[in-house]
């Protein structure tokens, strides 16, 4: 069912949420949107939801440094159909928020508008693409189809690499030594270890980041533990460095050294969706929509923003992280509102669990933190069998089970250690 708004002609309308993002952040919109109508709702009531989105699939993307990432996937249409949400495959080309019109291509080029009461933008990020000569040969893990196109390529290193140098064969590059660089570098080491031991070969994987520490965004607390972890793998650095030049067989740094690899993987920057840029409002650096504690826009008020296209604030005055671990909550949260604020209920203030990381390091464990301070929890064996629960159990949404997608999308709602 669905609410319905008496026009200046004495026509009813029905009033329509539109959320426009398939990730982690569009989809709990959605359903915490659905679960706020059904709670609430009667007969005529409830708003219509409507999701638009690129792809039929929804990209478990914390789990694309990881084999075989082109497994990492949930058809959308096994979250959204049990729960009555309305789903379009289409592109967004542009937001007009005076209009509240949202105009859409679909594959087939045709081209339509589509009318929305409260929107949510939850089109998440994109790794940034550097002005460097080479650029066409560098990987990185951002999407799923960039993702299985590095898949393909390191399994072809084992059973194809006739052209390739054997200094190269089983030697990568990993540009930027953040939370994704750690990542894609500790489990390229495992995996070029394994063929290059098949070979009788040598795994060489090398990082290089222009800060002089690695992991500099994950601050002090579990440093120690990382540069162990590397050198436990044998990883080499390049820090306080720059590459000024990639080619197919070689990557170049600023001082002039020059490392033989057939893999090199930019994990560098990343910045809010570009859709973004067509809702009026203050951004923050990465070209995020700052929001107010309920998630709106406040210049924008029929507009709320979540997940990576959101800039919110928390625990005592952090602002958001780019991950996962705030695009589901802020999804909810949002969610939530955007259905309130029709149905004329209270609002709730973003309040997600406390800010944790747990860093996967490949063979050498995990590592899990805890608090903005990044206080160490839990290392090695330990911690990766946490991150394996996170990665294989708790970022995943429940399918084709309305009662148990419902019961997830509440904002209260938090999986348990049992």
């Amino acid at each position: 069912m669905a609410i319905e708004e008496t026009t200046n002609k004495g026509v009813s309308k029905v009033m329509k949420i539109l959320v426009i993002g398939g990730g982690f952040a569009g989809v709990w919109s959605a359903a915490a949107a659905a679960r706020v109508a059904r709670e609430n709702g009667t007969a005529g009531t409830a708003p219509q939801i409507t999701l638009v989105s690129d792809s039929d699939e929804m990209v478990i993307r914390p789990r694309l440094y990881e084999r075989d990432p082109g497994q990492m996937s949930v058809l959308l249409d096994r979250v959204l159909k049990p729960i009555g949400v309305e789903r379009i495959r289409a592109r967004v080309t542009k937001i007009d928020t005076a209009a509240k019109a949202v105009t859409i291509c679909d594959a087939t080029g045709q081209v339509r508008s589509l009318i929305y009461d409260r929107l949510v933008l939850a089109t998440g990020s994109q790794v940034f693409r550097p002005e460097l000569p080479g650029r066409e040969f560098l990987f990185n893990i951002d999407t799923i189809a960039a993702a299985d196109t590095l898949e393909r390529h390191v399994q072809r290193l084992e059973t194809h690499a006739d052209n390739v140098a054997p200094e190269s064969r089983f030697a990568a590059v990993v540009i930027g030594a953040g939370f994704t660089g750690l990542e894609i570098a500790t489990e390229l080491m495992g995996r070029l270890r394994e063929m290059a031991d098949a070979h009788t070969g040598r795994a060489r994987v090398l990082l290089v980041d222009r800060c002089d520490e690695v992991g500099a965004q994950l601050g002090e607390g579990p440093r120690p533990y990382i540069t162990e972890a590397l050198q436990q793998l044998g990883i080499e650095l390049r820090l306080g460095s720059e590459v000024s030049e990639v080619t197919e067989s070689q990557v170049r740094l600023a001082d002039g050294e020059i490392i033989p690899t057939a893999t090199t993987v930019w994990t560098v920057g990343m910045s809010a969706s570009p859709l973004t840029q067509m809702i009026p409002g203050e951004r923050d650096g990465l070209g995020r929509l700052v929001v107010d504690e309920f998630l709106r826009v406040p210049t924008t008020p029929s507009v709320f923003a979540a997940g990576d296209t959101a800039a919110a604030t928390v625990e005592g005055g952090h602002v958001t992280m780019q991950s996962c671990q705030y695009a589901t909550p802020l999804g909810k949260f949002a969610g939530h509102n955007v259905a309130a604020d029709l149905m004329g209920l209270e609002p709730v203030p973003f309040a997600p669990n406390p800010y944790v990381t747990c860093l996967d390091l490949g063979p050498a464990g995990a590592v899990l933190t805890t608090g903005w301070d990044r206080r160490v929890q839990m290392t090695g064996s330990e911690a990766k069998a946490f991150k394996h629960r996170i990665n294989t159990e708790w970022i995943y949404p429940p399918v084709d089970d309305e009662d148990a997608i419902l019961r997830v999308a509440d904002y209260h709602f938090t999986w348990t250690m049992d």
